[in-house]
């Protein structure tokens, strides 16, 4: 189950074709914004649906903030 909500920083990396460091700083950042909406998260993992709306979105710049 676990492995279907969360996204491992490995799992980052080769979907986005990075490097795992590179890939630690993407969740950091995704983290901090989830963390604003008052959600709890863990470190080297990413929330896998809030990964793919916000790393392939298609909605245009003005509809993000």
């Amino acid at each position: 189950m676990a492995a279907d909500l969360f996204m491992r920083v490995e799992e980052v990396a080769e979907v986005m074709g990075v490097s795992v460091s590179y890939a630690y700083k993407i969740i950091r950042q995704f983290n901090k914004e989830l963390k604003k909406t008052g959600c709890i998260t863990m470190k080297g993992r990413i929330d896998r649906k809030f990964f793919y709306e916000n790393f392939y979105s298609t909605r245009k710049i003005e509809e993000r903030k």
